[in-house]
């Protein structure tokens, strides 16, 4: 049946800000961006390794995300990385804070959270 997923879509309120925080600062590729004039919208593809991962959106006065984070829908946007100091290092460079360092109670694993420029939650999730 499913195979695996496809993309996640994300609703920007500022393309240019959130565009540089997914390219920029976490180092996605853009594989197309295309600009809808019917919609006065952007669509940005982007990928992880290669990997179609995200679609950002633009659209015109977008509402407000409801809570952080328990809002009903998109909890957060994880990513693996090998090691949570070196990520943590990266984002201070852009003066982007991530919480305390946490590990999950389940599988033992570390891990920490930052937001987007829409204040979405990111988690990063030391492999």
């Amino acid at each position: 049946m499913l195979n695996r997923i496809h993309h996640i879509a994300i609703i920007c309120s500022d393309y240019e800000a959130s565009k540089e925080f997914y390219t920029t600062v976490l180092g996605l590729d853009i594989l197309n961006e295309t600009y809808r004039s019917e919609r006065s919208s952007y669509k940005l593809d982007l990928a992880l390794n290669g990997q179609y991962v995200v679609e950002l959106f633009s659209f015109p006065n977008p509402p407000e995300r409801p809570t952080r984070p328990e809002a009903t829908g998109l909890r957060h946007l994880a990513f693996e990385v090998d090691a949570l100091e070196t990520i943590i290092t990266h984002l201070s460079r852009y003066n982007i804070a991530c919480e305390p360092i946490r590990t999950d109670e389940i599988t033992g694993k570390r891990f920490t959270f930052t937001t987007d420029p829409d204040d979405l939650p990111i988690e990063f999730y030391e492999r």
